[in-house]
């Protein structure tokens, strides 16, 4: 079949670059076969791929993710500071360590160095995180010259907008998309934005945000463009090579048209004719 002589996903790139990280996410949601493959790295730092090749992972720092024992987590609810709340970690950490025995085998768990709890993410996590997302934002924004300034209310609401504690921070990039990208695309296709503009985004009274033009990109005929104009001819000027003054050819052909000196026509007349 096609590609049955290329190495597998796991074992072809550590081969390329055996100092790596191996990332294994949502490891509850795993092939029992992939714990059978990952019994074999983690106790003997090495696995054979489909050419039956050895490739060595004793130089790969090895993490896994899991959402086993989250419920436990929401439930007791962990956070930072506050009272008891050692005893709090405590307590959730033994509630995690029964839902992974629960859900994981033994002789898999026993091969693991260290389990690590992370707290769950607050509104001042989201916050950070969703300046992160901004900053993107802006830099696609960037190709058309334009900026967006975010107070810090409405960085606030949109955090608001995008906390969900069951979902971590994934709400946050549909809130940005929602309440950043849509609207700015919307006014852009009905002219009220075009490239070169400063968008503000604030909140109002009515605790909604919105969208007000504080710098434009400079308009045909204002003090910028006409002060480049200036720029440009004064330097087109410094160029310019010094012809010999038309006018007198000029009169040397009306004095042979008009010979006679009748004055038949005027001089003006010749100049605008000829």
């Amino acid at each position: 079949y096609v590609g049955y002589e290329e190495g597998g996903q796991l074992t072809e790139p550590v081969r390329r670059r055996p100092y790596c990280v191996v990332l294994f996410d949502e490891m509850e949601k795993a092939h029992p076969d992939v714990f059978n493959l990952l019994l074999q790295i983690l106790d003997d730092g090495r696995c054979t791929d489909s050419q039956g090749r050895t490739v060595d992972f004793k130089n790969c720092v090895i993490c896994m993710t899991s959402n086993v024992g989250s419920e436990a987590i929401a439930e007791l609810g962990l956070s930072i500071g506050g009272e008891n709340a050692e005893e709090k970690e405590e307590e959730v950490a033994e509630a995690v360590r029964g839902a992974m025995s629960r859900t994981f085998r033994p002789e898999f768990l026993n091969r693991i160095d260290e389990n690590i709890i992370f707290r769950p993410l607050g509104l001042t996590d989201l916050r950070q995180i969703a300046k992160l997302q901004l900053a993107r934002v802006q830099q696609r924004l960037d190709e058309r010259q334009m900026t967006i300034d975010v107070t810090e209310p409405a960085l606030d609401l949109i955090a608001q907008r995008g906390f969900d504690p069951a979902f971590g921070a994934r709400p946050i990039k549909r809130s940005i998309v929602q309440n950043v990208e849509t609207p700015i695309a919307q006014k852009g296709l009905r002219g009220e934005f075009e490239d070169g503009d400063t968008v503000r985004i604030d909140v109002d009274a009515d605790n909604e945000l919105t969208y007000t033009k504080t710098a434009s990109a400079a308009p045909r005929g204002s003090p910028l463009l006409l002060g480049a104009a200036d720029d440009i001819l004064a330097e087109a000027s410094e160029t310019l090579v010094e012809l010999p003054a038309s006018a007198s050819v000029a009169d040397q052909r009306f004095d042979a048209f008009d010979a006679d000196g009748d004055g038949s026509i005027s001089r003006s007349e010749f100049t605008r004719d000829s």
